[in-house]
């Protein structure tokens, strides 16, 4: 049975990245395995539940780039842009599973998954979190940080959300370019690092000097995250 789901996910993939993911059929991917569609709907009953589980089966290789960021002997500001040059990173070397996670996660597919199925994928990135919440508890820990009454779950919100609502205005086909911005990703880490500069977290940055940002992200690209540029 394991096999088998494997084979379906596999296909459910490949025809993503061959016909686009709205295309994807469930007829199609049971075809493509040599399989009757009541096979395929044994293991998931219905192209929600698949999509989310195909959203949970990729999760590993970002959560190993954000631990490598996380055990990094850098400050924990640095660590803190690190998770977002990971980000950067990951979209552009799998931008099929970045358009997938956005599409899973809208209300319509996420709620017409099995509750088991959507537990599942919470899980499966739940790492990422748990690395964000740590780093947060290091900084206060130290006094980089002085959370001012928030918890570190609902610190940690505000630089996710900047993150996601980048890459969804990067996957919008056309909407940067009428505005003339060719660089997205690293103007979401001048965002963020902002972001940390309104939050007080310390070391404060010089909102002028882009280029000591872009040393920086290159800097965590060569020393953390060099095995996964393509």
């Amino acid at each position: 049975m394991a096999g088998r789901e494997q084979l379906f996910l596999g296909a459910a993939r490949d025809l993503i990245r061959q016909e686009g993911l709205l295309n994807l059929q469930m007829s199609r991917v049971a075809e493509m395995c040599d399989y009757a569609v009541g096979t395929l709907y044994q293991h998931f009953v219905s192209k929600e539940d698949l999509l989310v589980a195909l959203a949970s089966e990729e999760a590993q290789e970002r959560v190993d780039m954000f631990q490598r960021v996380a055990q990094w002997k850098a400050s924990t500001r640095d660590r803190m842009l690190g998770f977002a040059v990971a980000d950067m990173l990951y979209a552009r070397r799998s931008p099929e599973h970045f358009r997938l996670l956005q599409f899973a996660f809208t209300e319509v597919v996420w709620t017409a998954a099995p509750a088991a199925r959507r537990q599942a994928c919470i899980e499966a990135n739940a790492p990422l979190r748990q690395a964000t919440l740590e780093l947060i508890d290091e900084a206060v820990g130290n006094g980089d940080l002085d959370l001012r009454g928030l918890r570190p779950d609902e610190f940690c919100l505000a630089p996710w959300a900047l993150a996601i609502g980048m890459h969804s205005i990067v996957h919008t086909k056309g909407l940067l370019e009428q505005h003339g911005i060719s660089e997205p990703y690293h103007l979401m880490l001048r965002h963020i690092s902002e972001l940390l500069n309104g939050l007080g977290w310390k070391p404060l940055a010089d909102s002028t000097d882009h280029a000591a940002l872009d040393a920086l992200a290159e800097r965590i690209c060569k020393e953390v995250l060099h095995a996964y540029i393509c």
